[in-house]
Parts: C-alpha cells; structure tokens; sequence
C-alpha cells in the first residue's frame, strides 16, 4: 500500500468567530507533485501552515507522511518555502547554509552548495543584495538540503519574473525526479500547473471543491453543449450550467452520453475544469457556519 503524504479528516482552523478552513478531508499519496489552487482567501496558506506545524487546528485530524503533525518529530522531513522566500536578510548565502546545517537533522551541505554553484550566486553575497529570482534560489536550495520527504511552496513563484519563474520552476522539478519527495505548490497561474503537476486540490471560502489525480479528474469530467430542454436527463453530476437562450453548455462530471444522443461531447481541460468549478454555485462560507 503507498504511503499517504497528507491525510486530513475533518480539519478545520479558525480565526476568532471567522473559520478560514472547515471540514477538510484530504489523502495526497507520497510522490505526487500537488498544485494547490483557489482565489485569494480560500485557505490554502492556512491549510499549508497546519502541515507544516506553523498553526493548529481547531478541529478534525491531520497527518503528515504517516504521523500527527504536532505529537511527533515527522517535521524534520517536511521543508517550507514562503510566499516571501524568508531568509535572514543580513546572513550571506555561506550563513544560510552553516545556520541549515545546525538546525537539520538530515541536512547534507553539498545539495545546497551544487545547486548554489550551477546556478552561479556567490556565497559570499549578501542575501539582502540578491535579485528576487536568486533569493527564490537560495531558498530552494536550502530547503531541498534538508532532503525533505514533503516540499510544500506557498506561491513560490508570485513576485518572479517569467525567465525567473522559468528557472524555479526547472530546478524545483529536477530535485523532484532526483529525490522523488512529495511537493505541494500552490499557484494563480493554472497552465504552469498542468504541465508540472498530476495531482489537484481546489479550494474555495475555505472548503475542499475538488482533490484527486489530474488524469482522473479530467477523464471523469467532460463538456456538453446541447438544448436546454435535454439538460436535466443528462447522467452524472452538473457542476456548471451556462444557459444560452434554448441551449446550454454543461460540465459534467460522470458517464459520457450514448452516440446518438443530442449532446456535443468536448474534452476538458485542467484550467477550465478549476474555473468551472469555482464559478458553480458557491457554499455556504465556512465563517458563517455555527461552531
């Protein structure tokens, strides 16, 4: 049996009377690469910072890489980068690496110092004095020295520029295929995701909406464009109807229609999937549920 990476049951935080987060059940298996994506205020950072220990729950269960989060030492294989890239601003690169190596348990001094060195920033330079695009670097660096059994990134790429998105992105996949660690990101920018991820969790006003394999998701889901009329014999669950006078559009989630049937049958794809189903009618806010 595969080992599961993150398992929630039930998992909630709140904020004062404001939940952030409710009813999250979630199993990632190890070894996927995870895009983590909804609009600005849905729970993803919240849900991030509970696997990384940063926060706790309020309610219901979480598990990382087969432990509780808070009642073991599972964390020492669990690696965070920020949406800030937070390092110590005043440490030159050579400090950044001596401080990981005193505060890891796994570290290994050469995946940072190769990486540092394919990627030509001094450790002699000041972090302070580093481009953005370097400083994404620097912490990349030191998180994979940890050699980390989960990687959870927190829109590592937001402030970048595209030729620094770029080359992120290209070294964060190459420590992937050489390490085979589990990776959690979460982005805006859902075609980056399609190309790097096989697994999906979307989240929106604090509840889970959707979280499987990507080539699962987009074989259970399809497009039908037929008359109105029809709509309601169609099989499976409708996640979102567009009405246009006597037709209507519709993402369906469940069997393909018959040949013969009045239905045009389109493939979907992995950004059209996640808007649809944020555009569907919204839950009730987690907030405005009774505690």
């Amino acid at each position: 049996m595969n080992e599961i990476a993150i398992r929630t049951s039930g998992l909630g935080k709140r904020y004062r009377q404001q939940w952030a987060l409710r009813g999250c059940d979630i199993e990632v298996p190890a070894g996927r690469v995870v895009g983590l994506v909804g609009p600005n205020g849905a729970g993803k950072s919240t849900l991030m910072n509970l696997v990384v220990g940063l926060l706790a729950p309020t309610e219901g269960e979480l598990e990382v890489l087969g432990r509780p989060v808070r009642t073991s030492t599972v964390l020492h294989r669990v690696a965070y980068i920020d949406q800030e890239h937070t390092l110590y601003r005043n440490f030159r690169v050579r400090e950044m690496v001596k401080a990981g190596r005193k505060l890891n348990q796994r570290w290994d001094d050469q995946v940072a110092l190769d990486r540092l060195a394919e990627l030509n920033i001094p450790l002699d330079s000041r972090i302070s004095a580093l481009s953005g695009g370097q400083r994404a670097q620097v912490a990349l660096a030191v998180a994979l020295a940890k050699q980390p059994d989960l990687l959870i990134l927190d829109e590592p790429v937001a402030s970048l520029d595209p030729l620094a998105r770029r080359e992120l992105m290209s070294v964060l996949m190459e420590a992937k295929a050489d390490s085979g660690c589990t990776v959690v990101l979460s982005s805006h920018v859902v075609s980056e995701l399609e190309r790097l991820c096989d697994h999906l969790i979307v989240l929106d006003r604090g509840r889970v909406k959707l979280a499987d394999d990507i080539d699962d998701l987009l074989e259970q889901h399809h497009l039908l464009t037929g008359p109105a009329a029809a709509a309601d014999d169609v099989a499976g669950q409708v996640v979102h109807r567009d009405d246009r006078g006597d037709r209507v559009s519709l993402l369906v989630r469940g069997p393909r229609p018959e040949p013969g049937s009045p239905w045009d049958v389109q493939h979907v794809d992995l950004e059209t999937l996640v808007m649809h189903y944020l555009t569907a009618a919204a839950p009730v806010r987690p907030q405005e549920v009774a505690a």
